[in-house]
């Protein structure tokens, strides 16, 4: 019971209870959890003596298929702790992974084993088995309701035959069990009510229970039932898989929010706080502004309240402003100055000229190109209709470039040179992307025999309508990206090799070869690291390095586009390491361009960090614009920014120019971390002194005391080697 309140309680001094204690639930995570190199993800702990493990189906003591799923989904979310607080505007949090909770993952009678030698050649991450990485459409789930979804599944699964029943039975069931999690939450919330002392919290309570005895059954009908109801679905997906991809958040809400204030049911205070406390529930990639399908600014009243919620909420966040000719400028302004103000890496910008065009390219019209929104770290999305399977396959390139090079050293009769290690590389490159996209179609042929995404395909078109997965034929877009990763490794390897031994002859490639066996240790090795790292660098502008990146950036594209999959699905290229950095740099000895062996790859698009002197910003967004593969799907720019960046005016029309010129010369993506450089330092000596401090580690935000050691040295590199000023 919350302690008797004697005064009527603030909006702001809610928040500042709700924010004090996901800072606690934090920590208590951090405790008992340990480190977390990922999103925060909104969860909370079940209680220390709470205890409920998922049923096995299979031999290997791990649980598969359909049956598999919705059994152990169901049977969880009847035991699953209810939340409630009175403080709050929504009911419930969710406090389990169910796709965490197995092992394997994969079932070993669907055997990949003939794809292994090639993948682990090349420092694949295959994505076979991967999950949820694909857009829901919200607006069929805001519309039905859970009772409408349930009589979608029942009116369809009247319309197959007995070979459909297994998987209408699953969603149907799937369907019923989040119904009961809603009804016992409101047992719940009047067992509060009941209980509770402070008359507005009282009324809180009983608002709260009304809302959620409604969307049992019914579909929303005001603004805080359509928040409450995206809160049920986002415990939800998120439970079954940990699905964190949103949708286009002020276009869904409008419509409730308008009718609303017409109405005089809800002031932009109230709006604010729901807001607020929908963001808290759940890190959720959630898009705002940006064009709609025809072209037309999507920017409303709204979209500004949803930003003024996360800067009131000041926790982790993952807002993307859509960037695009119409955008109402004030929205980045704003963004930018809470970008400032808060130091949460809170919103990201996307850019809309280069995500339309590129996805175009793949015979795409312009009205579905505009409607793949951001909904994840790095991806896009046409939500209900695209199974993209985005950030779940990566090739690493400096693990495709080491293959070349040591091919190449070790051949007789070859006499070492720059154009024969590049052909060398173009054809292991190929052979990657091959077996990647074999790998793929593995992926598509089997993961409805593996893991069914039960939630995932309420939301979607087709598969609840043909009884099909949503992997398996559900939709009618199979848009598969293969991202690259360590870009600057390679790029920096290519043309430390061709400026230190070609051009100035200053070192054989026989000798090199043995400095890179050795680790750069030994007699000379120290001097010559410092010669190879000191060579030009991807980044600097007009460089050997930004060339070389170019033309590797520009190859994968040639060789993920030169062909669909085998099995006929699409690729689309991109680039993109999210978390994978120091897995993908274990996988790699020491790189000509002076990185040490196993130490972690490039991250993602950027230049390696300490790229230049100045650390010019302009460099920077040039040369990741430079790169962009085309096709529509991201590169995105990581930029650390030190607080000095600018005051006021200044620093706002700084980034936002910054924003504006990458944008504008092909662009895709572009995250912001506002973070003083020894604030950083402090904390990664002693996280524990700063439990408030987030930072966004790649695609996503998270708490840096939560961060490994040696995630969190990633951090420090990039922030301290990196802090830029705007130039």
């Amino acid at each position: 019971m919350t302690p008797e309140i004697l005064h009527t309680i603030s909006y702001e001094e809610r928040l500042g209870y709700l924010r004090a204690k996901k800072e606690a639930q934090t920590r208590e995570k951090l405790r008992r959890l340990g480190y977390m190199d990922e999103d925060d993800y909104g969860l909370v702990l079940p209680p220390e003596d709470f205890s409920w493990r998922p049923k096995p189906n299979h031999t290997n003591g791990s649980f598969y298929g359909i049956s598999g799923w919705s059994k152990n989904f169901c049977d969880l979310l009847e035991n699953h702790p209810v939340y409630v607080d009175p403080m709050d505007a929504l009911a419930g949090r969710y406090m389990f992974l169910l796709n965490r909770m197995r092992s394997p993952v994969w079932p070993p009678e669907l055997d990949y084993s003939h794809l292994k030698p090639e993948q682990e050649q090349y420092g694949i991450i295959h994505g076979i088995g991967n999950d949820q990485h694909l857009a829901p459409d919200l607006a069929i789930g805001l519309s039905l309701g859970w009772g409408g979804l349930l009589e979608k599944v029942r009116h369809c699964r009247n319309q197959h035959g007995p070979d459909k029943e297994e998987f209408f039975q699953a969603e149907e069931d799937t369907i019923l069990a989040i119904q009961n999690w809603i009804r016992r939450t409101v047992n719940a919330i009047e067992e509060a009510e009941a209980t509770e002392t402070d008359p507005m919290l009282c009324e809180n309570l009983r608002e709260m229970a009304q809302v959620n005895r409604w969307l049992i059954e019914g579909a929303p009908r005001t603004f805080r039932e359509a928040c409450q109801w995206l809160a049920w679905f986002s415990m939800a997906s998120r439970t079954y898989n940990r699905d964190g991809a949103g949708g286009q958040l002020d276009e869904l809400l409008r419509p409730y929010y308008e009718r609303d204030l017409r109405d005089g049911r809800i002031d932009d205070e109230t709006t604010v706080f729901i807001l607020a406390c929908l963001l808290l529930i759940d890190t959720r990639y959630y898009q705002i502004g940006g064009p709609d399908a025809e072209g037309s600014d999507q920017t409303s009243r709204l979209s500004f309240l949803i930003l003024e919620a996360a800067h009131r909420l000041k926790t982790t966040c993952n807002l993307t402003i859509r960037v695009h000719d119409g955008l109402d400028p004030e929205l980045m302004r704003k963004g930018v100055e809470y970008l400032l103000e808060d130091r949460k890496a809170c919103p990201r910008f996307s850019g809309d000229k280069a995500l339309v065009e590129g996805f175009m390219r793949n015979g795409y019209s312009a009205a579905i190109a505009r409607r793949r929104i951001a909904v994840g770290c790095n991806w896009m999305g046409v939500p209900g209709v695209e199974y993209t399977m985005n950030d779940t396959v990566k090739i690493n390139v400096a693990k495709v470039f080491e293959v070349a090079f040591e091919e190449m050293m070790e051949t007789t009769g070859v006499s070492p040179n720059i154009d024969e290690l590049w052909r060398r590389f173009e054809d292991h490159l190929r052979k990657a992307v091959l077996c990647t996209a074999r790998g793929i179609d593995f992926h598509l042929d089997h993961q409805h025999l593996n893991e069914p995404e039960l939630v995932l395909n309420l939301f979607c078109h087709g598969p609840i309508e043909r009884g099909l997965n949503v992997t398996n034929g559900g939709v009618d877009m199979y848009n598969m990206c293969i991202d690259g990763a360590g870009l600057a490794t390679a790029a920096d390897s290519f043309a430390a090799l061709e400026q230190r031994i070609e051009k100035e002859q200053v070192i054989t490639w026989r000798q090199i070869a043995e400095h890179l066996r050795n680790n750069y240790e030994g007699p000379d090795g120290r001097r010559v690291r410092l010669m190879m790292n000191t060579a030009e660098h991807y980044g600097q502008g007009d460089s050997l390095g930004d060339l070389w990146a170019v033309k590797i950036s520009r190859l994968l594209t040639s060789l993920v586009k030169a062909s669909p999959t085998p099995g006929g699905r699409n690729m689309i290229p991109g680039w993109f390491s999210w978390a994978n950095t120091l897995a993908l740099g274990k996988q790699v000895g020491a790189t000509p361009d002076g990185r040490l062996a196993a130490e972690p790859i490039s991250h993602g698009a950027n230049p390696r960090p300490g790229f230049r002197e100045d650390g010019a910003a302009t460099a920077m967004v040039k040369a990741i614009a430079a790169i962009q593969p085309g096709y529509g799907n991201t590169a995105p720019i990581q930029l650390e920014l030190d607080p000095g960046v600018g005051k006021g005016e200044e620093a706002v029309n700084n980034i936002c120019s910054l924003i504006k010129t990458h944008v504008d010369l092909g662009g895709t993506l572009f995250n912001i971390n506002i973070v003083d450089a020894q604030q950083v330092l402090a904390a990664h000596r002693d996280p524990s002194k700063f439990p408030n401090l987030v930072v966004r580690v790649t695609g996503f935000t998270a708490y840096f005391a939560n961060l490994s050691p040696d995630f969190r040295q990633l951090i420090v590199d990039r922030i301290v080697r990196e802090g830029n000023a705007v130039a």
